[in-house]
């Protein structure tokens, strides 16, 4: 009889000591997914990823040097288109767009110079310092006329230009100008407008690669396990060690 109670009350002091101990936290499981491999789209020939190009305006044009130009300007930049064609064409048409050019000086001089002197009156009429005003534009222009991406494009629009330029007489030349000045700029804002659609288009298959990522199997996405609650401490029972010498002893 004192062997069983001196063996329960030994369980039971062990069990409340057991009952004193913290609850383990589950360790937190957390999920690697890997990233998708980058969508390759094909580039515009030319461009490259993160390429400056003229922002769209409010009418869906870009924003180019030949926008918002008086017929003497328009004239003037006609002129300044066709002769980046002549210094940088190549190619089987590049000594016939010389030629032309150069004839294209000579028969009408008079209007050209005309349009300069319009067009660089329409400078000096802002005031301040025109002359600085008016190379910064040309620089600009004669920058835009040179962009090797829509090259090709513009040396086919500059030889056919050159071509129906001879029988233009120099009343005709202003509307001349004003209608291929826009056939001369349209493979330069094809090029952007291109270059915008591959943008655009990056991102959307990005965006859908995104959406679409598979959780490899095997691979869980875990909470973590809150901590628990500490158990509240009982009181402790002492035991009388002689009361298991004794039952030692009876045996």
């Amino acid at each position: 009889m004192r062997r069983s109670i001196a063996i329960s009350m030994t369980m039971l002091a062990l069990t409340a000591g057991c009952a004193t101990r913290r609850a383990v936290q589950a360790p937190t499981v957390v999920a690697t997914v890997p990233a998708p491999a980058p969508v390759a789209v094909p580039l515009p020939r030319g461009a490259y990823p993160g390429m400056p190009v003229p922002a769209r305006l409010a009418d869906g044009l870009y924003a180019t040097p030949n926008r918002g130009l008086t017929p003497a300007a328009t004239l003037w930049h006609l002129r300044a288109a066709l002769n980046v064609a002549a210094l940088a064409c190549r190619g089987d048409n590049a000594a016939t767009i010389v030629s032309e050019y150069n004839g294209l000086l000579t028969s009408q001089k008079s209007a050209l110079a005309a349009a300069q002197t319009q067009y660089a009156a329409e400078y000096k009429a802002a005031g301040g310092d025109w002359q600085e005003r008016y190379d910064d534009a040309m620089t600009r222009l004669y920058n835009f006329f040179s962009q090797a991406p829509a090259r090709e494009g513009f040396c086919a629009a500059a030889a056919a230009t050159l071509a129906d330029v001879q029988g233009v007489t120099a009343a005709e030349l202003p509307a001349f100008a004003a209608g291929r000045l826009a056939v001369l700029e349209k493979p330069f804002t094809n090029f952007y407008a291109a270059y915008d659609a591959w943008r655009t288009d990056r991102l959307r298959l990005n965006q859908l690669a995104m959406a679409n990522v598979v959780v490899p199997a095997g691979v869980r996405t875990v909470q973590a396990v809150p901590a628990a609650e500490p158990v509240s401490a009982r009181p402790r029972l002492e035991l009388d060690t002689r009361a298991l010498m004794d039952t030692a002893v009876a045996q």
